[in-house]
Parts: C-alpha cells; sequence; structure tokens
C-alpha cells in the first residue's frame, strides 16, 4: 500500500508541475498562472507578469478596458469603453472617432465628430475595402489638428487591422513594421487570421 500511495503522490505532482498558463487579461497585461510543486506534493500557484499593458498605468477596475494605444500623436486606438468614457477622451484630447464597430452606438455626437462603418470581425470580411475610406478621415482629422481614436468593441482585431493598414497606406511601412508599431502601443491587439493574411498581402 505504501509503494501506492507514494506513486500516486509522485504522479500527481509531476502532473502538477506541467500545469502553465497563459492569460491576457482586458486591460492587456499578460500573465503566467504556473502551479508547480510546493513540497509535500500540495500544488502551489505563482503567477508572474509577462509584459506591462503600457498606457495609463494598472486600471484595477477589470471590467472597463480604458488603456488607449498612442499610434501616432493624432492616431489612437482603444476599445468601446474608452470611446464611451469621455474623461478618458478629453484627457487624450480627442476630437474625431472613427467606429468601426457592428452595433456601438456613438454617446457624444454633439462634442466630437464621429464616422461609423458597421464592420464585422469575421475572417472572410474584407478589411482592405474599407481603408480607402478609414484613411480619408484620418487625414481630414489630421488637416484639422485634431486626433482620432480608432474603436471597435474590444480595440483587438478591426480597429488594429484598420490603424495597420493606415499606417501601410500612408506611410508605406511593410506589414511587419505597421504590426509591430501598433503592438507596441495597444499590445493586446489581435488581428483576426483572415485580416492578418489580407493585410500581409495588402500592396497599397
Amino acid at each position: 500500500m505504501h509503494s501506492l500511495s507514494q506513486e500516486i503522490q509522485g504522479f500527481s505532482k509531476n502532473r502538477l508541475k506541467k500545469q502553465c498558463t497563459r492569460v491576457t487579461t482586458v486591460t492587456g497585461r499578460r500573465l503566467l498562472e504556473r502551479r508547480g510543486d510546493g513540497g509535500g506534493g500540495e500544488g502551489e500557484e505563482q503567477v508572474e507578469e509577462l509584459e506591462e499593458g503600457g498606457g495609463c498605468g494598472f486600471v484595477e477596475d477589470t471590467s472597463l478596458d480604458l488603456q488607449v494605444g498612442v499610434v501616432r500623436p493624432f492616431l489612437l486606438l482603444a476599445s468601446q469603453d474608452a470611446a464611451h468614457d469621455i474623461d478618458t477622451l478629453q484627457r487624450c484630447k480627442v476630437s474625431h472617432v472613427l467606429n468601426v464597430a457592428y452595433g456601438v452606438t456613438d454617446l457624444f455626437p454633439d462634442q466630437l465628430v464621429y464616422k461609423t462603418l458597421q464592420i464585422l470581425d469575421l475572417p472572410d470580411t474584407d478589411i482592405t475595402s474599407y481603408l480607402g475610406e478609414c484613411s480619408s478621415f484620418v487625414d481630414q482629422a489630421r488637416e484639422q489638428h485634431g486626433v482620432v481614436l480608432v474603436h471597435c468593441n474590444a480595440g483587438v482585431s478591426r480597429s488594429s487591422s484598420i490603424v495597420i493598414g493606415y499606417l501601410m497606406l500612408r506611410e508605406g511601412l511593410p506589414f511587419d513594421d505597421a504590426y509591430s508599431q501598433v503592438k507596441l502601443a495597444r499590445p493586446s491587439i489581435r488581428p483576426n487570421p483572415g485580416f492578418y493574411q489580407q493585410l500581409q498581402t495588402y500592396k497599397p
């Protein structure tokens, strides 16, 4: 019996050692949860931070994602939470909002200039077909010395793809450079596989 209980204990300890989960919080923080050997066969949890989300420091309220990525002084990227938070908009001096979400209302039409395109976050949506129209709106804001906030629902796929496309179209950046710069500004971005592929092969 003794050897069987030793075997079971050894087995569970080995199993526990291998458990390792990557977690990305809504504020863009990336954590590594590791459950390992805490001695005596008990599973001990450890959490370490992989990289900091940048932006406005740590927002403890995990129900809202108010992190605003500054891609260019006139070009910001965020989720609908930031687009619906007047304090965030005023602090970031936003004058124009490019809303590329589906079914998200524009809350401050009397104070800000809006352009709304209902884009579906699906891999087969032709995201590049929207780049000309979106880039013209960004240019218009820039000419008026304004600041544009581009957002979708989560600020992860559609809006990031539009901003990457803008850098490729207007600044002539290759995809890898444009993607890296946008990811640096907002670490939580993740264009869906279809958008990623379309932008990789996009020739402005």
